[in-house]
């Protein structure tokens, strides 16, 4: 038997994401220890349903018809630090369940560094990994010792290392590889005690107008900086400020080979690109968008672009989630004929049967 309140029913799901869209889900569980997630796994096998982790729905895109399963919202929220006598890196051990930007704060606050630049990213840890998350200079996969994960298939936690992980540029074996095999109950991070902070984004190191010769800002006037730069770009959430009702970026920087990125820049001298993996170039998706038309505020019916960040496709008020790939789709459509690039959907779907080539029509 489930313990009263570990499991709701008909939940909406515009209720539990940060674009607010989406119709209801079937099952909400949320449990605390590995005993009541084992057993809200085995209601859902019983019954033929999907379970499917959900965070804090800050990168999902919910179909308008719901979710016919189990969402499955961890509340293990425990953090251990471990500090090994003579080491300048400090392991961290956080829950799956646990506020990701408030673990973020904590490790800033004990003068470990790594994680400062991810300050402010909407979501929990469990989520982390799975994406690998990152901004301003850093990525999750930099520090990640190890996940630990429920084999769904075997029912026996599993760790896997970094090395296992497949971790590249907003992606893992998770995402792709091992998608619907883990649950990810927890992650191991190992952080410097230095106290030294990670300033390689633009942003960043002109917030601080820093010299050759200038010492480091410290952890907290970086997290500090990332958190207002964030702000300035509605990438913070909050209630009070519709552009902030996204799923934060929704298309992913692009990827191209080389001798690509060479011919772009030849017809589009202004074209940012930066490097990346040996033999590939990143491009800038906010300059693909703005660059074949489409302006910071873009209005779509109740969907549009934030008047801050063209990135972040947002729910004016009342969208639904056919509104939002109506816009992603026209972008995605207008930038490919414009430079030859496709661009790649970042949030997860949840409830949709068809993959987001098909719902963005090509």
């Amino acid at each position: 038997m489930l313990r009263t309140g570990l499991l709701q029913e008909m939940v909406p799901l515009a209720g539990l994401t940060t674009l607010e869209v989406g119709g209801p889900a079937r099952y909400l569980a949320e449990p605390e220890t590995l005993e009541e997630l084992s057993e809200a796994l085995a209601m859902a096998r019983d019954q033929g349903l999907t379970a499917y982790p959900l965070g804090d729905g800050s990168n999902i895109l919910a179909s308008d018809e719901g979710f016919e399963g189990m969402l499955v919202r961890l509340a293990n929220r425990q953090v251990d630090i471990e500090r090994a006598t003579g080491s300048e890196h400090v392991c961290v051990r956080a829950g799956a369940g646990l506020d990701w930007d408030g673990l973020v704060e904590r490790t800033v606050l004990e003068g470990l560094a790594g994680l400062e630049c991810l300050s402010g990213i909407p979501g929990r840890v469990g989520a982390c990994p799975i994406q690998n998350v990152g901004a301003y200079g850093q990525e999750v996969s930099d520090t990640i010792q190890a996940v630990l994960v429920l084999d769904l298939e075997t029912g026996h936690l599993a760790r896997r290392s970094r090395q296992e992980c497949g971790f590249r540029y907003r992606s893992s074996h998770f995402k792709h590889a091992w998608k619907g095999r883990y649950l990810v109950w927890g992650v191991e991070f190992l952080l410097r005690s230095d106290g030294r902070p990670t300033l390689r984004y633009g942003d960043l190191t002109r917030h601080f107008g820093l010299g050759p010769e200038d010492p480091l800002p410290s952890l907290e006037a970086v997290r500090q900086a990332v958190l207002e730069v964030r702000r300035g770009k509605s990438m913070v959430r909050d209630p009070h400020n519709p552009n902030s009702r996204s799923a934060g970026s929704f298309f992913t920087n692009p990827l191209v080979p080389e001798e690509s990125a060479a011919r772009l820049v030849t017809s589009s001298p202004d074209m940012p690109v930066h490097p990346a993996a040996p033999g590939w170039r990143k491009l800038s998706a906010a300059w693909l968008i703005e660059n074949a038309g489409f302006c910071k505020g873009t209005v779509r019916g109740r969907a549009g672009l934030s008047e801050d960040h063209v990135l972040a496709l947002i729910n004016r008020g009342g969208a639904s989630a056919r509104e939002i790939l109506d816009l992603a789709g026209e972008i995605r459509r207008t930038v490919h004929a414009r430079f030859g690039v496709l661009l790649e959907p970042e949030p997860n779907l949840l409830g949709f049967h068809r993959p987001w080539e098909e719902l963005l029509g090509g």
